[in-house]
């Protein structure tokens, strides 16, 4: 799952073009170098030496001496440095071990290569954030739950549900699986501009494996439907009653992220957000009303704002609409047709569904 990339240069240089050199600025307090703790992130990094740290591609220096030189792990130097007068950060590995090697004088202590796993490369934002949705939620067609399965029981008429435990589901199981996907239906999104149906949230909940099944018990009402007995395989939060089972979805996960800035020009809008609470903070996953069909990628980075207020001008006598306020940074991470997942990477001021998405 950690197998994140630092940058890829060149699909960025193309993306970005000769344009973003110029938008390179460098945070005034930035430091000459910094060691990589344990526990960063690409984008923390970055935005100690950016004020945009979507540009990070742009001032790094591949050195091809350097194993996965793309790669940053705890213990990694980065320094900053000027080559024909452009900004570059160089990567200085960090303290190699030393092991005893046979020589001609007896054992000596020679250098040793250090290997780390891919896994333990930093990554560009905090997976822990958006695991499940990376691998379960996901958005789908708004009649999508009708007729589908879904939990009628836990063992001993539990209500609520955990890994490990045996649940029971209802309905049509004519064709059943091994495994299902366990998902709460979630709104239905609209665009706030279009009226356009979107699609409608599918919450991923975990997954189970069917154990048995056996004819249902009051086979009047719906001559179809089964009882399927599950062991709950894991969960992502608490198994509820009516619950519905959906067939894995089949996807690899990609979770190598490369922050960027959009290659098409963006406008969109907030219209859900995880949980449905009302405020939105820093690491909050919201939905957006864009997605594959507008351009959008995994990885790139938008600029969140606040619609300007209206107020009257007393002078004037007329009413004045207040420029839209800049209030944060996200990161798209998973796209579908219509919309999109994305990550608050940074919120200035109280975020709120129908806040604005644009270009950084």
């Amino acid at each position: 799952m950690k197998k994140i990339i630092l940058a890829a240069i060149s699909l960025l240089a193309v993306a970005l073009g000769v344009e973003a050199q110029d938008q390179v600025r460098l945070n005034p307090s930035h430091p000459d170098a910094y060691v990589v703790q344990k526990g960063d992130t690409l984008w923390d990094i970055s935005s100690q030496f950016l004020v945009q740290p979507w540009y990070w591609p742009e001032i790094w220096q591949v050195n091809p001496q350097v194993e996965n030189p793309h790669l940053i792990y705890p213990g990694d130097s980065l320094r900053l440095v000027y080559i024909d007068g452009q900004p570059q950060l160089q990567l200085q590995r960090g303290p190699r071990a030393y092991q005893l090697s046979p020589g001609v004088d007896g054992n000596r202590l020679s250098p040793s290569i250090r290997r780390q796993a891919v896994e333990d490369a930093i990554p560009a934002i905090p997976l822990d954030a958006i695991n499940a949705f990376l691998s379960r939620t996901r958005i789908v067609e708004p009649g999508a739950f009708e007729g589908t399965p879904y939990v009628v029981s836990g063992s001993e008429n539990h209500i609520l549900m955990g890994a490990g435990d045996i649940l029971y589901a209802r309905g049509d199981f004519a064709a059943p699986l091994p495994s299902y996907g366990l998902y709460r239906p979630g709104p239905i999104y609209t665009d706030p501009v279009s009226g356009e149906v979107l699609g409608r949230q599918a919450l991923g909940i975990g997954t189970l494996d069917l154990l048995q099944l056996d004819p249902d018990s009051n086979p009047d009402n719906n001559s179809n439907f089964s009882i399927a007995t599950m062991g709950v395989r894991n969960t992502s939060r608490e198994v509820r009653l009516e619950d519905r089972l959906m067939p894995v979805e089949e996807r690899s996960i990609d979770a190598l992220f490369h922050p960027s800035a959009p290659g098409v020009t963006v406008d969109g809008v907030i219209v859900g957000v995880d949980e449905g609470v009302n405020q939105i903070g820093k690491f909050d996953v919201v939905i957006l009303n864009s997605g594959d069909r507008d351009g959008l990628q995994p990885g790139n980075v938008l600029a969140i704002y606040k619609a300007g207020s209206t107020v009257r001008d007393r002078i004037a006598g007329d009413v004045v609409k207040l420029p839209d306020t800049r209030a944060g940074e996200l990161m798209v991470f998973r796209t579908f047709e219509k919309m999109s997942l994305a990550l608050v990477l940074d919120a200035r001021r109280p975020l709120a569904v129908m806040d604005m998405v644009r270009n950084p």
